[in-house]
């Protein structure tokens, strides 16, 4: 449904119409479910010898007939269901018959098309006329991708042969040079870069999202990956299967006992008198007054939410349909909290932690240190050698760990182990392709996210991202401006919701295929204001952006195809769906938040940028919507950074400081909760940053940079044979090779008593 555009239903009629005219033509007094399979192969054949006539005009209606079928033939349908079912039996159909290649051809002969882009240049409005060719091409294209990539227990086996090649067409390209997403990667750079400013970017950035789903894998994939990954190098399994342990965790509890509420209620109209100390087993996610705040600390984090109704205003995220009571007089006398027995995660230890606890001991009792050595306990008290066991039971390492002790070697001994074997993934394919532009896109994806925030203001220098959702009309009637608005919200939220998926795919699949890769574009990312981009997105109301209402389900595909569409009204357009959240914001939350963990993770210069741009008050906010994935994500964001935030801040948000107890994993000796003799640890960020861009640029020259591989050549010293070789000389040499001579050889001193020191 989010691949249209209310502003493109007019458009359903129009490809029926381009397909019925052009079927009736070909097969007279027959419906395509009536067509047995060789007769629907060779009416595809003939629309695909439509899509490579000479006129624009035919081609496009060749094209929309295609976008007909893909579509799922609606106009023989009475229900949704079957619209699907044809859609998905059509579009393997097409995929069988070659419609993809042919696709490809005609995006990449519209993505050249210098006339469109110069036209759209010249418009003082673009709308979406200007993208007409490149919407249709790019719905086929997401229509195939979507419907084969998605598995079906009854498909038969020639579906899933297909899916397997489609897969590998993708990725491993046999034709171009290069998968498939770095195309649609450089519709983006090209669009941002404000050449191409009719590409309709919302189309571009799903079938992207789709692409990368599609070729590397979601989340399950990468899951059984990482297994696979670790048995292969080694390493113990992992403790536990992250996803599964998220979905059984739980949303934070609202306040539960009656004190609570009533002086909830009472700080609201501003009563800060003193109560005593009440068990806090919930998460402070009211933003109530807290009566152990000071005022500074109360100003700090913004209480006076907008539209904030305590308790009644917040609904439990994690069950659809219920909906809290409305006040403590309908609730039983006493509730009691039921809290998991133990902690949700395995704790773990690095390697540097226990280095670190023996150094520090060592110091303490014997007064010398023995570098990295963690077995010699020799002269330690056997607490000690009680706490260095319970450390080593714990400890993980990474497949992260394991690749850059690898690189290290390989740095240092670059003859004697020989080329590195890289494994031919799709990941690694992809990363080969995007290496060289990949700043530029990482720049545009982010360029285009802040255009699409709610938070940005419109400026007139900013990236127009409504050109493939504006009419070619402006609306005229209150009415029409009211659908187009909710159209705009609606255009903006995808944009924003298949950005941040992709980031997240991307990151988390090259953290797995080699860790300097992930560091790649995570730096990039950071270089490109990723970090205050995503804080500068939290810093809204988030509880009315996850209850945003803008879509109008009756407009939504395949609804709209079967059903008579009703009158709309002012009211039934304000109403929006029968949602009572919008899924799809709570996912672009949760994919932000997602992508702010992955780049300050273990990264101390981050870390502080996160201190330095306040987002604790941000953050704390954020916990409002109770939904135990995101908030564990917030979380997490909040646990890095407490040590730097101040005693102050601790002591008024203990509520916040005891979630983090309970739902973030521990780190064993992590001072995360006290923050003890910080100031004392002197950072230098910039030297941190350094250090990694440089391991990372060694790892890109290493392996990428073939040319480098000539520093190893074997080297020729045969007098005879290196003066007997041939050599290209410049056409002006004889001219001027004397006064090279003179220059380079005659004037310069030979001091041939240095030679005698080389003896």
């Amino acid at each position: 449904t989010e691949l249209y555009s209310y502003t493109e239903e007019a458009e359903f009629s129009i490809n029926r119409k381009c397909f019925e005219e052009d079927f009736q033509s070909q097969v007279q007094g027959k419906r395509w479910p009536e067509l047995d399979r060789a007769q629907q192969k060779a009416y595809v054949m003939h629309l695909l010898d439509g899509l490579e006539v000479v006129h624009r005009d035919k081609r496009l209606k060749a094209a929309r007939a295609v976008l007909y079928l893909a579509q799922g033939v609606f106009g023989e349908c009475d229900m949704e269901a079957e619209v699907l079912r044809w859609s998905r039996h059509n579009n393997f159909l097409l995929y069988q018959m070659g419609t993809f290649t042919a696709f490809l051809e005609l995006l990449n002969m519209e993505i050249d098309n210098s006339q469109a882009c110069s036209s759209a240049l010249r418009k003082p409005a673009i709308s979406l006329a200007d993208s007409t060719e490149l919407r249709v091409l790019l719905s086929v294209m997401y229509l195939m991708v979507e419907n084969i990539r998605v598995e079906a227990e009854n498909d038969p086996p020639e579906w899933k042969s297909s899916r397997e090649t489609f897969r590998m067409e993708l990725s491993f390209p046999v034709h171009s040079e290069e998968p498939f997403a770095l195309l649609l990667f450089t519709m983006v750079t090209k669009f941002c870069s404000g050449h191409a400013p009719h590409f309709p970017m919302k189309k571009v950035l799903l079938l992207l999202w789709k692409v990368l789903l599609f070729t590397l894998g979601g989340f399950e994939a990468l899951q059984a990956m990482k297994v696979k990954k670790r048995e292969e190098l080694g390493l113990p399994p992992l403790p536990e299967d992250s996803i599964q342990v998220m979905r059984r965790m739980r949303a934070a509890s609202p306040p539960t006992y009656t004190i609570d509420l009533l002086d909830q209620q009472s700080s609201k109209r501003g009563h800060r008198s003193r109560r005593p100390l009440v068990k806090q087993d919930s998460l402070d996610i009211y933003n109530e007054r807290d009566p152990f705040k000071n005022d500074e600390a109360a100003a700090d984090e913004e209480e006076s939410d907008e539209g904030d109704s305590g308790v009644e205003g917040e609904l439990d995220l994690m069950e659809r349909d219920a909906i809290m009571p409305a006040g403590p007089a309908q609730r039983p006398p006493i509730e009691r909290v039921s809290f998991p027995k133990g902690l949700p995660w395995a704790p773990k230890v690095r390697q540097k932690d226990i280095e670190h606890f023996l150094e520090a001991s060592r110091n303490k009792f014997i007064g010398f240190t023995l570098g990295q050595d963690t077995d010699t306990l020799v002269g330690l008290p056997r607490p000690i050698h009680e706490s260095v066991k319970t450390l080593k039971q714990h400890k993980y390492v990474s497949i992260s760990d394991v690749q850059i002790k690898n690189e290290e070697e390989l740095e240092k001994c670059p003859m004697s182990l020989g080329e590195e074997k890289v494994q031919e993934t799709p990941c690694e394919m992809l990363y080969q392709a995007m290496l060289y532009n990949l700043p530029q896109y990482m720049i545009a994806l982010l360029k285009i996210l802040l255009a699409a925030a709610p938070t940005s203001k419109a400026k007139t220098d900013s990236i127009n991202i409504l050109a493939d959702v504006l009419p070619e009309e402006m609306p005229i009637t209150v009415l029409q401006s009211m659908k187009l608005g909710v159209d705009v919200n609606r255009h903006k939220e995808i944009i924003v919701k298949g950005i941040s998926a992709s980031l997240l795919l991307l990151l988390k699949h090259f953290k797995v295929n080699h860790i300097y890769q992930f560091e790649y574009v995570s730096q990039h990312l950071v270089f490109a204001n990723c970090i205050p981009l995503i804080l500068k997105f939290f810093n809204q109301n988030i509880m009315s952006y996850i209850t945003a209402k803008n879509s109008i389900s009756v407009l939504d595909y395949p609804h709209c195809t079967v059903h008579e569409l009703p009158e709309l009204t002012a009211e039934s357009l304000e109403a929006g769906d029968n949602n009572q959240f919008c899924w799809r914001n709570l996912f672009s939350c949760i994919n932000l938040l997602r992508v702010l963990n992955k780049l300050t993770k273990w990264k101390h210069s981050r870390t502080m940028m996160l201190v330095v741009f306040k987002s604790a008050p941000i953050l704390k906010r954020a916990l409002k919507v109770k939904q135990a994935m995101m908030q564990l994500y917030v979380l997490k964001l909040l646990k890095i950074q407490t040590k730097y935030l101040g005693r102050q801040w601790r002591k008024s948000n203990m509520k916040t400081m005891s979630a983090i107890y309970q739902k973030v994993r521990h780190r064993m000796n992590d001072d995360w909760a006290y923050g003890n003799d910080i100031d004392a640890r002197p950072w230098d960020f910039q030297a941190e940053e350094c250090t990694l861009r440089a391991n990372i640029e060694a790892f890109n020259s290493r392996r990428y940079d073939k040319s480098q591989d000539s520093e190893f050549a074997p080297v020729d010293n045969c007098l005879q044979s290196v003066l007997g070789q041939r050599l290209e000389l410049p056409e002006d040499f004889h001219y001027s090779y004397e006064l090279w001579l003179e220059r380079e050889v005659f004037s310069q001193p030979i001091r041939w008593e240095e030679l005698l020191h080389y003896q």
